[in-house]
C-alpha cells in the first residue's frame, strides 16, 4: 500500500459529491482527509518514502540528510536523469500537504516525471511539519534546502544559472516564500521561474472562492481554518508575508510564474489575485485554469486533465531551463 492508498484509507469518504467535479478523479473527488492532531499523529508516522522511487532505469535517486538553519537535520532526495552527464538544469520541489501532511505517493512521482520530462535534477525537500514544528520551521528548512543545493551545485552536478521551485498547495507557499527570502536575503541566485499548482498563497481565507468551497472534496476552507492554530504563525512577524505572499507589499525581483488553479478549490482564487500582483509589477504568468477539477486532482495521475496539466507544467518547465 503507497502513501496515496494511506491516505484514503484513513480519511472520509463521501457518496456523492454536490459539486460537477470530473468523474475521472473518483474516488478522490468523494474524499476529504479529517485534519486535526488526532488524525495527524496516526497518520504522519505512517506515510513512508516510496521504495518506487529507486525502481526508475531512468533515474538515479540519492538520499541526503542536510543541517537546517538551526542544525538539526532534514530529508532532500536529489532525481536525476541518467541521460543527462554534464552539469543539469535544477528544480527545488515543494510537496503539498497544508504545512502538516509528509509527502504523498503522487508528490514523488510527478516529482520523477519533472526530471525526466523537464530535463532536470530535481531537489525533493521533506521538511518539518506542523503542528510538532510551527512556524517558520518549514520555511527555513526549504531555504535551507535551496541553499545546499546552491552551495554544492558543483558536486551535485547543478547548473546555478537555471535553478527553478516549485510546489503545490502549501508547497506552492513555501516555494514562494522561499523567492521572497532569497530576494530579501539579498541571495545570489536568480530562480528562473515559480511553478505553482493550486497554490495556498492568501491566509486570510477570506476570497469569494473560500466562502463558496467549505466541504470541497481533497481540500477546503473549513480545512484552511484549522491550520492556522496548528502551524501558529505570528501575524506580527516581519516574516508573516511569506506565508501569506498575496499581502506583500512588493512583487518586484520575483521570477516568471506558471500558476493553475482548480475549479471546485477554495483556494482558485489565490492564484488569480497572486497572477494578477505579479502582472502588475510587471513579472510574467502563465496561467491555467484547469476544468471539473478539485484540489489535488493529480493525486489521480491517469486521469486525461492530469495528464495535460502535467504536460503544461514541463512544458513550461522546459521552456525556462531550455530557451537558449
Amino acid at each position: 500500500m503507497d502513501t496515496d492508498d494511506k491516505i484514503k484509507e484513513k480519511g472520509v469518504i463521501h457518496h456523492m459529491s454536490k459539486y460537477p467535479i470530473s468523474k475521472e478523479f473518483f474516488p478522490f473527488s468523494h474524499f476529504t482527509p479529517p485534519i486535526s492532531e488526532k488524525f495527524l499523529a496516526m497518520a504522519v508516522p505512517n506515510m513512508k518514502v516510496p521504495k518506487a522511487i529507486y525502481r526508475d532505469a531512468a533515474l538515479d535517486v540519492s538520499r541526503h540528510e542536510i543541517a537546517s538553519y538551526d542544525g538539526e537535520k532534514i530529508e532532500v532526495f536529489l532525481m536525476s536523469p541518467k541521460s543527462i552527464k554534464e552539469k543539469a538544469p535544477c528544480l527545488v520541489y515543494l510537496h503539498g500537504g497544508g504545512f502538516v501532511l509528509a509527502a504523498a505517493g503522487y508528490h514523488y512521482k510527478n516529482a520523477m516525471r519533472y526530471a525526466k520530462e523537464a530535463g532536470c535534477r530535481v531537489v525533493f525537500v521533506n521538511y518539518r511539519l506542523a503542528p510538532k514544528y510551527q512556524h517558520p520551521v518549514f520555511f527555513e528548512d526549504c531555504y535551507a534546502a535551496f541553499c545546499w543545493a546552491y552551495d554544492n551545485a558543483d558536486m551535485l552536478n547543478i547548473d546555478v544559472s537555471k535553478i527553478g521551485i516549485g510546489g503545490d498547495s502549501a508547497g506552492s507557499t513555501l516555494a514562494v516564500g522561499v523567492c521572497m527570502m532569497a530576494r530579501d536575503r539579498k541571495h545570489l541566485v536568480q530562480f528562473l521561474f515559480q511553478m505553482l499548482p493550486y497554490p495556498f498563497l492568501d491566509a486570510r481565507n477570506n476570497s469569494d472562492s473560500c466562502k463558496k468551497y467549505t466541504d470541497t472534496p481533497m481540500w477546503n476552507s473549513t480545512l484552511s481554518q484549522r491550520i492556522g492554530p496548528m502551524t501558529n504563525v505570528d501575524k506580527s512577524n516581519p516574516d508573516y508575508v511569506y506565508y501569506s505572499p498575496v499581502e506583500a507589499e512588493s512583487f518586484e525581483g520575483l521570477p516568471p510564474a506558471y500558476i493553475e488553479t482548480a475549479e471546485f478549490d477554495c483556494l482558485h482564487d489565490d492564484g488569480i489575485l497572486y497572477a494578477e500582483k505579479l502582472r502588475a509589477a510587471g513579472v510574467a504568468v502563465s496561467l491555467n485554469e484547469t476544468k471539473g477539477t478539485m484540489h489535488g486532482f493529480d493525486i489521480v495521475q491517469k486521469a486525461p486533465t492530469t495528464q495535460r496539466a502535467m504536460e503544461a507544467r514541463i512544458k513550461f518547465m522546459r521552456e525556462k531551463f531550455y530557451r537558449d
